[in-house]
C-alpha cells in the first residue's frame, strides 16, 4: 500500500487583511517543509477565501485591495517550490471583464499549487477553479460581488458541469485526482445544479471542501449528516476544512468555529478537530495495492468534540465576545448590573477571560429597585472578584423630572402651546436613559472601557427596552438568545465553567423585571409584561421558524387547538389561565405583533451589533424594513369569527 499525508490547516482568517492571513499560510508552509520526510504533509489544505476574508461588505469594490490579494496569492503559490502542495481559497480577478455590478469580475476561487506553480484547471483552462453555487440567504450575498461557474459557462456556451473537474497531482510518485469544492457547493440539495453529483461522475480519488462557514446552533450535526451522504455519493474520502475567527457585516457578528472534519467514503466521521482552535491536523490517505481506491484507515468513528447544545452556544459566546473585544484594542468592560439573569450572564461571560481589575459592574438603583436585586448584584460581583460600584440615580432623575415635567413649549406667535408630562412610560424611559447614556457611558470613558448591552432576543423582538438606555453599548452578546437560552447558559456557567454558583441562585429565582415602577415590584412577584415561557416561543415563530408565522397562522392554530404543539410550548404552561378569553389572546397577539413590526424595527436598526448563534439573528441576518404592522384578510376574518 502507498500513502499520502494531508494537513487540515484550520487557520484563523482576519477579514480584509490579506497580508496577515498570507503570513500565517507562509509560516505553516515553511514549518511543514522543515519537518522530516517521515512526518511532513504532502498537501496542505486551507479554508475558503482565507487570503482576503469573507464578510467584507463593499470592501470587495476596492481595486487596491484586490491587487494586494493577487500579490499575496502569487507569493503563496511561489512558496510551494520544493515544499508541499497546497489547496487554498482566495479571490481571483478578471480585470478585462465586468461582473454584473459593472466592476472588474471577481470569482470566489480555489487554487491548487505545487512546485511553485498553480495547477491549471482542466475545464476552465485557468490557474484556479471557481465556486458554482453562491448563497443568497441569511447573512450571505455572494452574488453581489462574485461571478459563478454557472454564469461563466453560460457566457462560454458550455455546460456548467464542464467546470467541475478533478485536478491531477503527482505526489511522491503517486497520481492523485483531487476534487475541490467551495463550501456551498456541497450544500447542493436545494439547488437545481448539483456540483457534488457532477464531481462524483468524474471519479475523483479524494475531495476537499474549503469552507468559510459561520457557527450556527445545530449546524455541525446537520453538516455531518449532509456531508456524510455526499461522501457516500462520491465514494471516496471527503476532507472539510473550515476557518476560525470572527467576521461581521456591520450589524451582526459571526463566529467561525472551524470544526474541520474528515469523512470516509462510507460517510462516517473519521476525524473532527477541536472548535475555535487554530490547528494543523494531519491525516494519512492510503491506496490499496495495485493502484486501487484511496481511503483513510480508521478502526472506529471519531468521538464527538462539540458537546451539548448549550455547551456549543457557550463556546460561541465566549469566543466571539473575547475576540470582538480584542479587535477593538480595549481590555476593559463596564456592565450595568441589575440583579437579573441577563446582566449576570453577561458579566460572567466577560469574567471568564478578563482580569478582575478590568471588569467593572455598576448597579444603578432608583427608588423602585428592591433590596433583593441590589443584594444579588453585589453578591455576583463579589463572587466574580471584579470591581463593583453603586451609583444611585434618584437625585439625577429628580433634576430631569424638575426640568421636563410641566415644561411649557410655545410657538413664537403663541398660537401653539404644549405642556410636557414626564410620567408613566416616559418616566420609565428616563430612568433607563440616565443609566445608559449618562452613567454607563461616562464611567466607560473614564475607565478606558466600553460597556456591554444586556438585551436578550425576546426583548429585541418587540423593542422591550429603551433607546440610548438599555439598548445601548458596543455589543449585544445575548441578543441572539431567547430568555430560556439565557437561563440555560447561566446554569452552564455555574455548573461547568466556574464549578460554583458564581451567579447566585436568587438571580435564577427572582421574577424578571425592569424595576422601573411600582408595577415592577419583584418582592411582590411583579415583573415584565412578557411571559417568557410563552412569548419566547411566539416570537420564535415570528422570527426563526422556517415558514415564518404571522398572526394568521397563530390564530388558526389557536382556533384549531394546536397552538401548544405548533409553538412547542412547555407542557406545564396553561394557555387558558394565561388568556382566559379569546379576546385576551388576540389582544396580546396584536400587541406584540404591532411592536415587532413597528417601533421594534426602529430600535433594532439602532441597536448594538448582535453576536449570532441561531438560524436567524437580528441585524444583517434578519433583513427588514421600516414600515407598519399589517394583517392579512384571512386573519381579519378569523378574528371576527372567533370573537363572535
Amino acid at each position: 500500500m502507498t500513502s499520502l499525508r494531508f494537513a487540515l490547516c484550520q487557520m484563523r482568517v482576519h477579514p480584509g487583511e490579506p497580508a496577515r492571513n498570507a503570513e500565517t499560510m507562509l509560516r505553516l508552509i515553511a514549518e511543514n517543509a522543515a519537518l522530516s520526510a517521515e512526518t511532513r504533509a504532502d498537501v496542505l489544505v486551507f479554508p475558503e477565501l482565507c487570503v482576503p476574508g469573507y464578510f467584507l461588505g463593499d470592501g470587495w469594490e476596492r481595486p487596491a485591495f484586490l491587487r494586494d490579494c493577487e500579490t499575496w496569492n502569487a507569493r503563496i503559490i511561489a512558496a510551494t517550490q520544493g515544499g508541499p502542495a497546497i489547496v487554498f481559497g482566495t479571490v481571483a480577478i478578471d480585470w478585462n471583464l465586468k461582473g454584473e455590478d459593472g466592476r472588474p469580475r471577481k470569482y470566489n476561487a480555489w487554487v491548487v499549487a505545487a512546485e511553485g506553480t498553480a495547477v491549471e484547471h482542466p475545464g476552465l483552462k485557468r490557474p484556479y477553479g471557481i465556486k458554482t453555487l453562491l448563497p443568497h440567504y441569511r447573512e450571505f450575498e455572494d452574488g453581489r460581488h462574485f461571478y459563478d461557474a454557472r454564469e461563466l459557462a453560460r457566457d462560454a456556451g458550455c455546460a456548467w458541469e464542464d467546470y467541475i473537474e478533478p485536478v491531477t497531482l503527482m505526489l511522491r510518485g503517486q497520481t492523485l485526482r483531487l476534487g475541490v469544492l467551495l463550501c456551498e457547493d456541497a450544500w447542493e440539495d436545494d439547488y437545481v445544479q448539483k456540483p457534488v453529483a457532477a464531481l462524483a461522475s468524474k471519479h475523483p480519488d479524494l475531495v476537499v471542501n474549503l469552507s468559510a462557514s459561520p457557527f450556527t446552533r445545530g449546524k455541525n450535526d446537520k453538516r455531518n449528516r449532509v456531508f456524510g451522504a455526499k461522501a457516500k455519493l462520491l465514494g471516496c474520502p471527503l476532507v472539510y476544512v473550515n476557518a476560525t475567527g470572527i467576521q461581521n457585516n456591520g450589524k451582526t457578528l459571526y463566529t467561525f468555529d472551524g470544526s474541520s472534519t474528515v469523512y470516509g467514503g462510507d460517510g462516517r466521521v473519521l476525524v473532527e478537530t477541536v472548535p475555535y482552535a487554530e490547528t494543523v491536523t494531519v491525516v494519512e490517505v492510503v491506496r490499496s495495492a495495485g493502484g486501487g481506491s484511496w481511503s483513510i484507515p480508521a478502526a472506529t468513528p471519531a468521538q464527538a468534540v462539540h458537546g451539548t447544545p448549550v455547551a456549543e452556544i457557550h463556546a460561541a459566546l465566549r469566543y466571539g465576545v473575547e475576540q470582538f473585544l480584542a479587535s477593538t484594542g480595549l481590555k476593559k468592560v463596564v456592565i450595568g448590573i441589575s440583579g437579573g439573569i441577563d446582566s449576570a450572564v453577561t458579566a460572567a461571560l466577560y469574567a471568564e477571560f478578563l482580569q478582575p481589575e478590568n471588569l467593572l459592574l455598576v448597579n444603578m438603583p432608583s427608588r423602585f429597585n428592591s433590596a433583593t436585586t441590589r443584594s444579588l448584584a453585589k453578591q455576583l460581583a463579589d463572587n466574580l472578584g471584579c470591581l463593583y460600584a453603586e451609583v444611585p440615580i434618584e437625585e439625577s432623575l429628580a433634576v430631569v423630572r424638575s426640568q421636563l415635567h410641566g415644561l411649557n413649549a410655545a410657538s413664537a406667535n403663541g398660537t401653539h402651546r404644549v405642556t410636557l408630562k414626564l410620567e408613566g412610560l416616559a418616566d420609565e424611559n428616563a430612568q433607563a436613559r440616565d443609566r445608559g447614556a449618562r452613567v454607563l457611558a461616562g464611567i466607560s470613558q473614564s475607565f478606558g472601557a466600553v460597556f456591554s448591552c444586556n438585551a436578550n432576543k425576546a426583548e429585541l423582538t418587540v423593542g422591550y427596552g429603551t433607546l440610548y438606555g438599555d439598548i445601548a453599548g458596543f455589543l449585544a452578546p445575548l441578543g441572539d438568545l431567547w430568555k430560556h437560552d439565557v437561563y440555560a447558559v447561566g446554569h452552564f456557567l455555574n455548573d461547568t465553567v466556574f464549578g460554583s454558583k458564581v451567579i447566585p441562585q436568587g438571580v435564577f429565582d427572582v421574577v424578571p423585571s425592569a424595576e422601573l415602577g411600582a408595577h415592577h415590584a419583584v418582592d411582590e412577584g411583579k415583573g415584565d409584561p412578557l411571559v417568557y415561557p410563552y412569548h419566547d416561543r411566539l416570537f420564535y415563530a415570528f422570527v426563526q421558524r422556517w415558514n415564518r408565522a404571522t398572526p394568521e397562522e397563530i390564530l388558526e392554530w389557536y382556533a384549531a387547538g394546536t397552538l401548544a404543539a405548533e409553538l412547542q410550548l412547555p407542557q406545564d404552561l396553561d394557555l387558558k389561565k394565561l388568556f382566559p378569553t379569546p379576546a385576551d389572546f388576540i389582544a396580546d397577539l396584536e400587541r406584540w405583533w404591532n411592536l415587532y413590526n413597528g417601533i421594534g424595527v426602529a430600535k433594532r436598526v439602532q441597536a448594538p451589533p448582535v453576536l449570532a448563534v441561531s438560524s436567524r439573528a437580528f441585524g444583517f441576518d434578519h433583513r427588514e424594513f421600516l414600515g407598519r404592522p399589517v394583517y392579512t384578510q384571512r386573519y381579519k376574518e378569523l378574528k371576527t369569527k372567533i370573537l363572535r
